[in-house]
């Protein structure tokens, strides 16, 4: 995709990956910005899209924010050196992604305010030096392997300053960063990470990781892995897990506690699919209508996904009319996803209602179709 930028005086293209069931809800997303997005967005976005299936992050839209080949990549995320004519550009180019590129996203995409922005190598320097920019768009920072050894070394006590002055100031803690290094000399990001960590800021949530066994361009990978698993670390609960809880009760008052960390919490897919197995595995079934009340209460924008997976275990328990009455109180809001159609299906199938369980099957293919669920989805439900 390309847009004409006014900032930049030239069309930017730029690229864009939406969660796999993004058409099926009218949910607000959080939004990763991955700077040189030709060269590592569609690796970021397969790693965000594995993870968010696993449970271990939020959906997410990722943008790819792309350069026009490497010297306009050099241009863009340096800032202004003597005599060297090939850096210069991250002021205009940082402008242009905070009055153009995010205002853009925002009014064509359903956007919530947790903007992450992403930068690996140089996209790594200018995402630190977006971060001390007054008024930034965001509020998470991952910076991999980032280039300060630019300019003598200048962003190790620019970056702390900034920091130090502006957590005195808002008497609050920075934003989340991630900071990596791979097996590579002479970078600079022990001395930042050094610099920033010696300000101890209490409740900071700062982290430097470093890959010895990785080269500068191999590293890419595990570290957005392992910057989005630091930045939403307990963001699932597995089944072993959910396990060693007392009840029902004391799940819903961990899951409370989540919405309490970076972007809040949400019962995504899997996490609705476990916490239904331990419903049943706990034999707690019984207190199921008081749970969807607590779920409707504590978590109304995931009383869906709760709904469609309890109602999954009940149909395979062969208790459909449980399942019908507990799909039919929401039928509002469930009727828009194909899951909810395919479990009443189900009902219907088990209480010999032929006619209707078709019509519900017909209608949650047809959802499928029109919303672009992910293929293994689609088959889930045939």
């Amino acid at each position: 995709m390309s847009h004409h930028s006014t900032v930049l005086k030239q069309e930017r293209r730029f690229m864009i990956d939406l969660p796999e069931n993004y058409h099926d809800n009218e949910r607000d997303y959080p939004t990763l910005y991955v700077v040189d997005g030709d060269f590592q967005f569609h690796h970021v976005s397969a790693v965000v899209k594995n993870m968010t299936r696993m449970g271990k992050i939020p959906p997410m839209i990722v943008i790819g924010i792309a350069t026009q080949g490497n010297a306009d990549y050099i241009y863009q995320t340096t800032w202004a050196i003597d005599d060297e004519p090939d850096y210069g550009g991250t002021s205009e180019f940082y402008q242009y992604i905070k009055q153009e590129l995010v205002p853009h996203i925002d009014r064509d995409y359903r956007t919530n305010n947790n903007r992450i922005l992403s930068g690996y190598s140089l996209g790594g320097l200018f995402t630190t030096y977006a971060m001390v920019q007054k008024s930034t768009p965001f509020n998470a920072y991952l910076a991999m392997s980032p280039s300060y050894w630019f300019d003598d070394y200048s962003a190790e006590k620019s970056i702390a300053k900034f920091i130090d002055g502006k957590t005195k100031d808002e008497k609050t803690p920075p934003s989340p960063l991630f900071l990596s290094v791979a097996n590579e000399q002479g970078m600079g990001v022990d001395k930042v990470y050094k610099s920033l960590n010696d300000l101890k800021i209490k409740d900071w949530t700062l982290v430097y990781k470093q890959y010895p066994n990785e080269n500068h361009f191999s590293t890419a990978l595990p570290a957005i892995h392992d910057g989005l698993s630091f930045l939403f670390e307990g963001y699932y609960e597995d089944g072993y897990e959910l396990s060693e809880h007392n009840d029902v009760a004391d799940v819903l008052a961990t899951f409370e506690k989540k919405k309490q960390d970076y972007n809040g919490f949400r019962v995504e897919w899997l996490q609705a699919y476990k916490f239904s197995k331990y419903v049943f595995g706990s034999k707690q079934t019984g207190k199921v209508d008081d749970i969807l009340v607590e779920i409707n209460k504590r978590f109304p924008d995931s009383i869906v996904n709760v709904t469609n997976y309890l109602a999954l275990g009940f149909n395979r328990k062969s208790q459909f009319e449980k399942a019908k009455e507990i799909l039919e109180r929401i039928k509002a809001q469930g009727e828009k996803t194909a899951l909810w159609h395919h479990q009443y299906s189900l009902a219907h199938t088990g209480l010999g209602q032929f006619e209707l369980a078709k019509a519900s099957q017909k209608q949650a293919m047809a959802l499928a179709s029109k919303q672009h669920l992910p293929m293994w989805q689609i088959w889930e439900m045939k």
